[in-house]
């Protein structure tokens, strides 16, 4: 483990590690993973325009999200089921986060209760919600996840029903007997059965409500007094629609790629989503960031913040807590550089013209 020094390494002793199936309910993405690779690929197109001569003998990395401060715009995002990866799963995660001075986002899946997590100590903590169809019980842990401290709800919105992952129907993916979905423990909700496709798919199928809508988002408004933030937006028209129905903030994701093929990667969608929101809620980015040069790029084209996912559990299942806050230590370390060698002393210094992209028109060189 000493000798790791880049987060996607983790993967490979990630993929020795664990059984096939739960590798790949990790790793993989819908049908024909176009997505899946553009999420990373998409970043390698975008080029910097370093500044010289700046002075950067002094960086700062921090930020304040939501009214929370933090120690850099790294955050973690929701991953499913993390005690699959490691025994100790999402309270290990929520530990290294707090260690690192960053948000949480735990899962409504997840193998460790809201409750439970609270009491791995202090931290900034978010928690992600699916909408199910029994309306008391999502009532009821939103309500438990603002008693246990929570700061705000990241609303998943584009899954009202589960994308194809064919690893997961090859593998008949269940989640492990000893395991439970400890939010939904008490309710009845807490097991995956066996099936002959993806137990999940199936799960999905019988408990996620479709009818979902933008109603919903002011409903949840009724209920609880957490800042409400949408995750899963990839257009315009719907950057407008979640401002107009009163979101906190937008998390800019395509579900790691997980839901729908063939939608752009999350980095190329980015700066459409900030133009539509003219500044008036942060807009988040999530997905296929690995390096701290991502990160960069990320705000470059006007995120507030970046929350990776596949990178902590492939690293809480190498080296549990430990590995977590080593994947967050070697991101601070790459952005702090990327700043740097940037010419940029604080984040309000990252700018558009920081980096070019595809998109961008041919920059005319002035006449000498």
């Amino acid at each position: 483990m000493d000798l790791i020094t880049n987060v996607s390494e983790y993967e490979a002793i990630a993929k020795q590690k664990l059984p096939k199936m739960v590798y790949d309910y990790y790793a993989s993405g819908a049908e024909d993973q176009w997505t899946l690779k553009e999420n990373r690929n998409a970043f390698s197109r975008i080029l910097f325009r370093p500044r010289i001569l700046r002075d950067v003998s002094k960086i700062d990395l921090t930020t304040n999200v939501l009214g929370f401060n933090i120690s850099m715009p790294i955050m973690i995002a929701p991953t499913a089921m993390q005690k699959m990866a490691h025994p100790e799963g999402e309270n290990a995660t929520a530990r290294a986060a707090s260690k690192a001075g960053t948000i949480m986002t735990l899962s409504s899946w997840a193998n460790s209760s809201v409750e439970e997590v609270a009491s791995t100590g202090p931290g900034i903590r978010f928690f992600q919600l699916y909408v199910i169809k029994d309306r008391n019980a999502v009532t009821q842990l939103v309500r438990r996840a603002e008693s246990s401290g929570f700061k705000a709800i990241a609303l998943t919105v584009d899954t009202p029903i589960l994308g194809r992952r064919e690893a997961d129907i090859k593998n008949r993916f269940t989640m492990p007997s000893h395991l439970v979905l400890k939010n939904y423990e008490g309710l009845e909700l807490g097991k995956l059965d066996k099936t002959d496709d993806s137990g999940l798919a199936s799960y999905v199928a019988s408990q996620i409500d479709r009818s979902l809508n933008w109603k919903d988002v002011k409903w949840l408004q009724t209920i609880t007094s957490l800042p409400i933030l949408v995750k899963g937006v990839l257009t315009t028209e719907d950057t407008k629609l979640a401002i107009q129905a009163g979101a906190a903030g937008i998390i800019v994701s395509n579900h790691g790629a997980r839901q729908l093929d063939y939608v752009p990667a999350t980095i190329v969608a980015l700066e459409e989503i900030v133009k539509a929101a003219e500044g008036k809620i942060p807009v988040f980015l999530d997905g296929g960031a690995r390096r701290g040069t991502d990160v960069f790029k990320a705000l470059a084209l006007g995120a507030a913040g970046v929350f990776i996912g596949r990178p902590v559990v492939f690293s809480l299942a190498a080296d549990g807590e430990a590995g977590v806050r080593k994947v967050l230590e070697i991101l601070r370390e790459e952005f702090e550089l990327t700043m740097a060698l940037c010419g940029c002393r604080s984040l309000k210094e990252i700018t558009r013209d920081h980096v070019v992209t595809e998109w961008d028109r041919p920059r005319i060189a002035p006449r000498l």
